[in-house]
């Protein structure tokens, strides 16, 4: 079943006031990334090429984090969901096309679920498909009210549903399907005469079906699949199932994980075959680690590019590039912009910020390197730091191949070290060093014969 010409829109003007943010409630992360983000790629997967996003409280804020991935529509005063759909309208051309209706605080929907719901729409030949779901705990949900031949005569909200109605625990999704023009047609005639007194779009339903339209039901099999968002207990919950989902595929796909319940890897993340993770370890956002490696323990990785064959412990790093074959910790600080290359050796309690390292260069323990352009085959001794900043303008250090840096060694950026330099322990190089020299800058010795008891 091909998927062309599927219009999704997404309602995500809701301010979400039981979040108890400022934060639109869509924006809110969960698995590493904003709620309507999930809904929109779960669409995208579902075949939509035409996704329209409804927004409203904090517009700016939703329409920056979706720049160039979809429509964005103004609502700008929230009269409820029949309303909110009503502002898509002028955005939709083809009168023909199926629309899909999705709510943006729902992280948890798939792409599988999605195009099985728009065939099932597509084949029963009807105006309109609702998604229900079984709910153990149906509470705050529209309950689905059946006829007796069991197709959906209209769907109650809890505020006014009776105590029959909320006796029902098939609840509507807030998922739908329709036919692009019996859609507005029928919103055309939606009134808000109810406990809220909002325009809902599920009366679209007992419209259509008053004048004799075929309304189609579709029972998603997994209710977790449709949860809405709406408090942060909530969030934390799905928060856990989208990471469990994540752990589990990863498994699947080869990768070991020693303790999946302390293992936190957001949804976007990409792992190779026979990597092994520790416990207590974070990657983040659009990380992508190859195979062969161990991450961990007590790492966090974030944006992180990682090659294969990488040892990282106790390692934080940040918006960086780590080829292969490299050993990185224990303690160890990778900040923004900075690459480093095959075969490098970082020992315990090392800085490196937007630098780069060449290949197979040591930096042993206790260095921090900032700023800096680092050739191969490079020996940093304990203690060395490049000095990038001085109090008002960062400067670079360029340090060629094959050089020695000894302990306690500061390079005062700008500054070159050049190919095959040595530079003597204890070392303030604040000129250029040329190549295959021994640059030496301190005082020589001087010992103070008696000074114990003359200072006494």
């Amino acid at each position: 079943m091909k998927s062309d010409g599927l219009i999704t829109i997404i309602l995500a003007a809701g301010k979400g006031t039981r979040m108890k943010s400022k934060l639109p409630k869509v924006l809110h992360c969960a698995g590493g990334k904003p709620m309507v983000k999930h809904v929109l790629d779960a669409a995208k997967e579902a075949g939509s090429t035409h996704n329209i996003v409804v927004v409203g409280f904090g517009h700016e804020q939703v329409q920056e984090a979706l720049i160039g991935q979809a429509e964005i529509v103004l609502q700008k005063e929230q009269l409820g969901t029949g309303h909110a759909v009503m502002q898509a309208q002028p955005l939709v051309k083809d009168e023909d096309a199926s629309v899909m209706v999705l709510c943006g605080d729902t992280p948890l929907v798939t792409g599988s679920m999605l195009k099985k719901f728009y065939e099932e729409h597509i084949v029963s030949g009807a105006m309109a498909s609702v998604l229900t779901t079984i709910m153990p705990d149906p509470f705050g949900y529209g309950r689905v009210i059946r006829g007796i031949d069991g197709s959906v005569e209209k769907i109650v909200e809890q505020k006014d549903a009776n105590e029959t109605e909320l006796a029902i625990d098939e609840i509507n999704t807030g998922i739908y399907c329709f036919n692009a023009k019996a859609l507005f047609e029928s919103l055309k005639k939606v009134n808000n005469n109810n406990a809220q007194g909002e325009y809902y779009l599920p009366d679209v339903l007992s419209i259509l079906r008053e004048e004799g339209q075929k309304i189609n039901a579709s029972i998603a099999e997994n209710y977790e699949d449709t949860l809405g968002i709406n408090s942060r207990e909530q969030l934390a919950n799905a928060e856990k199932i989208l990471r469990q989902r994540k752990n589990k595929q990863l498994m699947a796909q080869g990768v070991t994980l020693m303790d999946p319940a302390t293992t936190y890897i957001d949804y976007d993340v990409e792992i190779g075959q026979d990597t092994v993770i520790y416990p207590s370890t974070w990657i983040e956002g659009n990380s992508k680690i190859g195979g062969n490696c161990k991450i961990g323990p007590n790492s966090r990785l974030n944006n992180v590019v990682i090659g294969d064959n990488v040892e990282a412990m106790f390692v934080f790093a940040e918006d960086c590039e780590v080829a292969d074959d490299v050993k990185m910790g224990p303690y160890v600080h990778l900040r923004p912009n900075t690459k480093i290359c095959d075969k490098v050796k970082i020992g315990n309690f090392v800085e490196v910020k937007n630098s780069t390292i060449g290949e197979g260069s040591k930096l042993p323990h206790l260095i921090y390197i900032g700023d800096t352009d680092m050739g191969s085959g490079v020996n940093m001794g304990c203690g060395t730091i490049t000095v990038n900043y001085d109090g008002k303008n960062k400067y670079r250090t360029v340090i060629g191949n094959n050089c020695f840096i000894g302990c306690n060694s500061n390079l005062v950026a700008p500054v070159k070290v050049n190919d095959g330099a040595y530079v003597g322990a204890g070392s303030t190089i604040t000129k250029e060093v040329p190549e295959n020299t021994l640059a030496i800058a301190r005082e020589r010795q001087k010992n103070i014969e008696h000074w114990k008891d003359k200072r006494k």
